[in-house]
């Protein structure tokens, strides 16, 4: 560069010598800028005059926590029930957001297409925690105790719905690789799938009368017909 000559210096490192040539001018401006700001600002943090880093954190989260509250107060209030959730899962609008929901936080552990992995198979007839819509609705916004976290502080109240959707819409699909049936055995009261019975497939049911049971007494009287009039014995055969 003009003004510079390489001189160098008269030090000797291992046979590696140097020029000593002075740092670039906007290197040195840029040196002498942050020292001169690193003690303005240490002045300003002790003077409060600069928002210190805590401080600054807590009003960002309290932002942050104004800005949710107030989208929050704008999405329709859901009234979420048994018939509400099997007259969204109907709904195949629905079942595709709920789809996408699903790939995004679900499918690690429940599979692609819902097989199951690490969490149970969600396509077959065994349910671990009941499997009407609102037991459904339950696991997934409160968690379970074996692992699963709670998604209800996670998913928007309209998203957990719309995966309640996906999750009926999988059933009966049997994906290849399906993980093995787990917890009782449920069956579907439509062919759809969209009523749910809250009652396990092995309930109480009525006990059938064995086939071979008695017939039932002959009323009374009718089992006297083939008997002879009091009086007239049977007249033996002539030899």
């Amino acid at each position: 560069m003009d003004g510079y000559k390489d001189e160098l210096l008269d030090h000797n490192y291992d046979g590696i010598m140097e020029y000593d040539n002075p740092m670039p001018g906007w290197w040195v401006a840029i040196f002498v800028i942050t020292v001169i700001w690193a003690v303005i600002y240490l002045v300003g943090i002790e003077l409060n005059v600069l928002p210190r880093y805590g401080d600054d954190l807590k009003a960002g989260q309290k932002e942050l926590a104004m800005m949710r509250e107030a989208h929050e107060a704008s999405q329709p209030k859901l009234v979420i029930d048994e018939a509400m959730l099997a007259e969204a899962s109907k709904d195949a609008d629905n079942r595709t957001k709920g789809a996408a929901v699903y790939a995004a936080n679900c499918a690690s552990c429940h599979g692609d297409k819902a097989q199951g992995v690490i969490g149970p198979n969600l396509t077959d007839d065994h349910w671990l925690y009941g499997r009407d819509y609102m037991a459904i609705h339950k696991v997934i916004t409160e968690g379970t105790s074996n692992g699963m976290p709670p998604w209800g502080s996670i998913l928007a109240p309209q998203e957990v719905v719309e995966v309640v959707a996906y999750i009926d819409s999988v059933h009966g699909t049997n994906p290849a690789g399906a993980k093995e049936p787990q917890g009782d055995k449920y069956e579907w009261d439509s062919a759809d799938g969209a009523a749910k019975d809250a009652a396990p497939a092995d309930a109480d049911k009525p006990a059938e009368k064995p086939a071979d049971a008695p017939a039932d007494k002959p009323a009374d009287g009718a089992g006297d017909a083939a008997k002879p009039a009091d009086g007239a014995a049977e007249k033996p055969q002539n030899p």
